[in-house]
């Protein structure tokens, strides 16, 4: 499902090269629950979002479901994203002015389906979620926890076979992410490939099949 290969990444800042992802290599394979684990700093958002296709890899190589993604113009990688990659980020990313309903309908612009399939798409989402009792709120007006579910549904929202989670309980108390693990667990089983990068020890308790892999400074370890 995932193939990384001699990947870097690096930015130059007043003509001095920062390395921050240096030879990473793995292989993820379809239906995997991957943990990510490093503090913060070690490179685990910039390497989601080279997975992600949000940023491009200084140099090496990116497959998604045999796709060269770092190869993809813009416009076709975000239709790419729609169909096979579901985000779930640290601080939620809902838009306010949004009801919680029209932000998991924002994936599925990309992918231009009609309004009504559009809206059946988002309430099987939220139903997922458990979230579907909440779908005029704004998110202003929701709980941590329900932002999450919120968050969850417009990830799966597409149905796509990948998802990514970017310190997913960094914003949530230990009750509310356990229910985010019990619901991450439950896709897993449904068969989504799962990618969570993360600090937090409480997922050294999952009790699961999952894989570790540890990142250091920008390299596997």
């Amino acid at each position: 499902m995932v193939v990384v290969e001699q990947l870097n990444r690096w930015y130059t800042i007043d003509k001095k090269r920062h390395q921050i992802l240096k030879d990473i290599s793995f292989h993820v394979k379809r239906g995997d629950f991957v943990l990510l684990r490093g503090v913060s700093g070690s490179g685990k958002t910039t390497l989601l979002s080279i997975l992600a296709g949000l940023e491009k890899p200084s140099s090496g190589k990116v497959l998604i479901d045999g796709e060269p993604i770092a190869k993809l113009p813009d416009i076709h990688l975000s239709h790419f994203r729609a169909k096979k990659v579901g985000i779930i980020f640290q601080h939620f990313n809902l838009i306010d002015s949004l009801s919680l309903q029209d932000n998991v309908l924002v994936p599925l612009v990309a992918l231009k389906i009609g309004l009504q399939e559009a809206k059946a798409m988002a309430e099987r989402a939220l139903k997922s979620a458990n979230i579907a009792h909440k779908s005029e709120a704004y998110p202003t007006k929701l709980s941590g926890g329900e932002k999450q579910r919120g968050a969850i549904a417009r990830a799966i929202v597409a149905d796509p076979p990948l998802l990514l989670c970017d310190e997913p309980t960094a914003n949530l108390d230990r009750a509310n992410s356990l229910l985010f693990i019990d619901a991450l667990h439950k896709l897993h089983q449904e068969g989504k490939t799962i990618i969570v990068a993360t600090h937090d020890p409480i997922f050294d308790a999952i009790d699961f099949p999952h894989t570790i892999i540890d990142l250091k400074d920008g390299q596997i370890v």
